[in-house]
């Protein structure tokens, strides 16, 4: 279908990628980190992207369109969407409600990530799709300023709290320890040589999406109300953190191994719904065939398992995930962050 372009506004293209957290995920979610000084959360971006993109359009009207769920709404202008009692495409309809953009314009979006994968695609999507509508407004604001603003509309949107972790492989790239402290939290990139990850870890998509904020709830309603158990585990989790960041700067890989199975171990111990007997099936797989350590992306309950394997044994731990049901997602380390330009692009052969 042919796009209608405006010579008033160019088209704006942003791009961000996806993540893979390796410890102290949930610890993330205020004020859980409060009650463990010195917590850190540990990730990777990934180069499975998410992609907004925005076209003027003449007149008022407003034209939101998911190309990889395939869902798109129209508006004859800002005043009806912001009317409107449900949407086909909440995310992109709830920020520009936000920014409200005088204008009318086509909002595309498309992601690359699995729906419900763990790898924080909707997060990725909330900081592309607001770095994209805050060009298109007018609105300056730091990477920062589009953390909070994207964090906070996804609580809206899911109902329930949501962590910082999964906005900052969005915003930079690379290898990231994110401090959460009293104070503030702060972001240090991590100075690891991209391919040593790539050669150690495989991804796959068990094929079964679930709700990242269902199984953190869950956990967080348990710490919050004196669950004691919970409270060791995440201290212990806590620990586990710290150390992978510092196993990560020394490239110390049997060190990471260790601490990888160590975290996954007492996640599991917080919540039953976290892992699946088939995820339980894929680890023991991948652990036959040379693996090394694995856990669940994100929430758990299903989605991405990412895998620590022995150089040696990637391809073969690849082929006998496949061989199990699993599809496995290729990826390299995304070398940057948030990336917004006035150029018309998308992945090759979408949105035509």
């Amino acid at each position: 279908m042919p796009r209608i372009a405006s010579s008033r506004k160019p088209t704006i293209v942003a791009r961000t990628p996806c993540r893979v957290d390796l410890a102290g995920g949930t610890l993330d979610l205020w004020p859980l980190y409060l009650f463990h000084p010195g917590a850190v959360t540990v990730n990777f971006a990934i180069s499975l992207l998410t992609t907004c993109r925005i076209t003027p359009l003449p007149g008022k009207q407003i034209r939101l369109k998911s190309l990889d769920t395939r869902r798109e709404e129209c508006f004859d202008d800002l005043t009806a969407l912001c009317r409107a009692q449900s949407f086909a495409h909440p995310l992109a309809a709830r920020l520009a409600m936000v920014f409200a953009p005088e204008d009318g314009f086509l909002l595309e979006t498309h992601s690359e990530s699995p729906a419900g994968a763990g790898i924080a695609g909707s997060s990725a999507l909330m900081i592309a799709t607001t770095a994209a509508l805050a060009r298109f407004s007018g609105r300056k604001l730091s990477l920062e300023q589009m953390r909070e603003l994207a964090q906070n509309v996804e609580a809206q949107l899911i109902k329930v709290p949501t962590g910082c972790q999964d906005y900052y492989p969005a915003l930079y790239g690379g290898v990231s320890a994110i401090h959460l402290d009293p104070d503030g939290i702060q972001r240090q990139a991590l100075p690891v040589d991209p391919e040593e990850v790539e050669k150690r870890f495989v991804l796959v998509y068990t094929g079964a999406p679930r709700q990242s904020g269902i199984n953190n709830w869950e956990v967080f309603k348990r710490h919050v109300d004196g669950d004691k158990k919970v409270a060791r585990n995440f201290e212990q989790i806590a620990q586990i953190a710290r150390a992978m960041r510092h196993a990560l700067k020394a490239g110390d890989w049997d060190e990471v191994a260790r601490l990888l199975q160590q975290e996954w171990k007492l996640r599991k111990a917080n919540y039953p719904g976290i892992s699946t007997p088939g995820i339980d099936q894929l680890i023991a797989v991948a652990g036959r065939n040379g693996g090394r350590a694995a856990k669940v992306c994100g929430a758990g309950g299903g989605g991405c398992v990412v895998f620590m394997v022995r150089e040696e044994a990637r391809e073969q731990v690849s082929a006998a995930l496949k061989a199990n049901g699993a599809e496995v997602l290729p990826f390299r380390v995304a070398r940057q962050g948030l990336v917004v330009s006035n150029r018309s692009a998308l992945p090759a052969g979408v949105g035509t």
